[in-house]
């Protein structure tokens, strides 16, 4: 496992266990390494991560509402049940995963979700193909 550091600003740092597959481990060139970052939060984690490998932002922020979502059939006023979605520049792009360990961070705070040392953050971002 290879470390790597941040580059934001601060004083506390966190460092996690950073796992990537499809799309992201390729632009990594690594799949799996402990990442040491300013701050505290997945969005301080994710900054940090986008200054050291600017294509990982486009590739897994999705910046509006269209970028977020895939269209399709569902009548998306009318949910059942308690559904609460990221702030619109805090959505990951459709088939990203962001995982905190093992939680999804649509299931979490968002970006504010807390990270402490040790925590296991997963980018997953699956090949597909489509015939």
């Amino acid at each position: 496992m290879s470390t790597t550091t941040g580059t934001t600003t601060g004083d506390e740092t966190t460092t996690v266990d950073v796992k990537a597959t499809g799309h992201v481990r390729r632009e990594l060139d690594e799949h799996r390494f402990d990442f040491t970052f300013e701050g505290d939060t997945l969005g301080e984690f994710l900054n940090a991560l986008f200054v050291e490998h600017p294509a990982l932002e486009e590739m897994l922020v999705a910046e509006t509402e269209a970028e977020a979502g895939t269209g399709g059939w569902v009548d998306v006023s009318e949910l059942p049940g308690d559904w609460a979605k990221n702030p619109e520049g805090e959505q990951i792009r459709p088939y990203v995963r962001v995982v905190v360990n093992g939680t999804f961070n649509g299931h979490l705070d968002g970006f504010a979700t807390e990270l402490e040392d040790g925590d296991r953050v997963a980018l997953m971002y699956p090949f597909m193909f489509c015939y």
